[in-house]
């Protein structure tokens, strides 16, 4: 085994949609759908756009940074190259443990849909697993974990059989649901029962975040990927846009099929009449037929994002061990396959653990998604900081109007965080301030040669500020949990001014040069010699 063998330049835009579209199809639809009706009612049918323009602004940025800066791993490198070592640190924690829980949720989804058939692997009367559902979740996870030992090739083959199947349920439901199709149930009970607050709600914390997950696995195989400064950013936008669609168009049938009798208990019990959305429809209208293909999908879509997600988050263990701030065992990749083996294993072992003490599906859900999103609000940043501190960085795709685009998405992306609630805000935060002291603490032993440690605190300020801003906002708000003190629509106002303050501040606080390696490929030519900086 090779130290640091090289990754194989194997995956195609195919490839590529495949992995983001596989991405973004998996568990969610399969649960969002009625989560996202008990919290907003019809009008939650919006919050599939709304989400869809908020990732798309995200993915317009990340399509100039993929573009750029084709690194495995890239979305914990590129705070790294920015703002340096303590600032990706903290962005690479969280996003681990969101990726880690991530492949474990896939599992459970798929062991609570199998349970329709095979009672005895999940508990009665709970979401939680037995011994054999538990088993069977172990025994996907080293499925996975194989798939992608053996090989680059073994992983992206096996997405795209998978895909096949994935994409033609959805598919076969939007055409059998639109025969069944009411629009008098978008105005029984009301268009709109909980306000804007339900869209809120549904966007963070039913499911819509989570749907969209497929920007990070498309930007973290950026090394893997054969002519990465066009396909990455046609792949973003093309996975993001086709989400967007289906996943609308998947909402707004599955509210107009519901049986109108059954909307008179109110929208809030619809999550639980329907805890399983397209086959409890399907069995509802009496399309047995339809809820069989759906089951089947059911274990097939969640399975394949386990798959995905497996491959990728051990990519961004790679990419965090890079940073200097993670054990150097963990930046090693076989020479023969390309894969970074050690990260597979620590990802494995993680994934194991998180279907521990989390059995459900909804168990996770807010949390993955508001950290996910915490991770994303950190790449507008970055592209800013490069503006000024690598101005000479070769840039094949460029991102017009990014002087709006940056500042929007973090807003939004602060916007979601603040709907997720208090409880999940507390803890997620919380964490990330616990893990700054602790980088503190052992000063000693993180990485200084590049980045002084008086330096990585100065570029970090911004963060440390950021996340006491949202713990104090969250907790006067009006908003999941809050006290209430701050009312609506004050609390977004003093959200968006805070946001768009500490976005010009981070963009100004990066380091004095940017530190980008070049270990996967040139990025600037000859001609740009002061770009070749030092291994991060």
């Amino acid at each position: 085994m090779s130290d640091q063998g090289p990754f194989k330049k194997s995956i195609s835009l195919l490839d590529l949609i495949l992995i983001g579209l596989g991405a973004i199809f998996g568990s969610a639809w399969l649960f969002a759908v009625s989560n996202v009706a008990s919290k907003a009612g019809p009008i939650g049918s919006f919050s599939w756009i709304i989400g869809g323009v908020i990732v798309l602004l995200i993915g317009f940025v990340y399509a100039e940074l993929g573009a750029a800066l084709p690194r495995t791993g890239g979305i914990l490198r590129y705070p790294v190259y920015s703002h340096g070592p303590l600032v990706g640190y903290l962005i690479s924690f969280i996003t681990i443990v969101a990726y880690t829980s991530l492949i474990s949720i896939e599992v459970t989804a798929v062991r609570q849909y199998v349970a329709y058939w095979f009672p005895g692997l999940t508990k009665s009367g709970s979401d939680s697993p037995t011994i054999a559902g538990w088993l069977l979740q172990f025994a996907l996870l080293c499925l996975f974990f194989l798939l992608n030992y053996w090989s680059v090739k073994a992983f992206t083959k096996s997405n795209i059989i998978i895909s096949i199947f994935k994409y033609f349920v959805p598919l076969t439901i939007i055409t059998v649901l639109a025969f069944h199709f009411k629009s008098g149930n978008f105005s029984v009970e009301g268009f709109a029962p909980f306000g804007f607050q339900g869209v809120q709600g549904a966007i963070s914390t039913g499911g819509v975040m989570f749907a969209y997950l497929g920007l990070h696995p498309i930007v973290s195989v950026a090394g893997e990927v054969k002519n990465p400064q066009r396909n990455i950013p046609i792949a973003l936008i093309v996975c993001i846009v086709l989400a967007a669609i289906i996943y609308t168009l998947l909402q707004v049938l599955f509210i107009g099929a519901i049986p109108t009798d059954i909307l008179s208990n109110g929208w809030p019990k619809i999550a639980q009449e329907f805890s399983l959305p397209f086959k409890d429809i399907a069995v509802a209208l009496g399309l047995g037929w339809l809820a069989t293909i759906v089951v089947l999908d059911a274990i097939i879509s969640p399975g394949g994002n386990g798959n995905i997600f497996m491959n990728t988050t051990s990519r961004l263990v790679y990419a965090w061990s890079r940073t200097g701030t993670l054990f150097n065992v963990f930046s090693r990749v076989n020479e023969k396959t390309g894969i970074p083996r050690p990260s597979l294993w620590l990802s494995f072992g993680m994934a194991v653990f998180w279907t521990l003490p989390f059995p459900s599906w909804n168990a996770l859900v807010n949390v993955c998604s508001v950290a996910l999103i915490l991770s994303y609000a950190i790449a507008p940043i970055s592209s800013a900081a490069f503006r000024i501190n690598a101005k000479h960085l070769h840039k094949p795709f460029t991102l017009k109007g990014m002087n709006i685009i940056a500042p929007l998405s973090f807003i939004f992306a602060t916007y979601i965080v603040y709907w997720s609630g208090w409880k999940t805000i507390s803890w997620l935060i919380g964490s990330q301030l616990l893990m700054f002291i602790i980088y503190l603490l052992f000063s000693k032993y993180v990485p200084k040669k590049d980045v002084s440690l008086a330096q990585q605190i100065k570029s970090s300020w911004w963060l440390i500020v950021y996340y006491v801003m949202m713990l104090l906002i969250s907790y006067i708000g009006s908003f999941g949990g809050g006290k209430g003190i701050l009312s609506n629509p004050w609390d977004l106002i003093i959200i968006a001014v805070g946001a768009l303050a500490i976005y010009f501040w981070a963009k100004h606080s990066g380091l004095p040069n940017a530190i980008i390696d070049n270990d996967d490929e040139d990025l600037a030519g000859d001609e740009n010699p002061e770009l070749k900086g030092p291994t991060v």
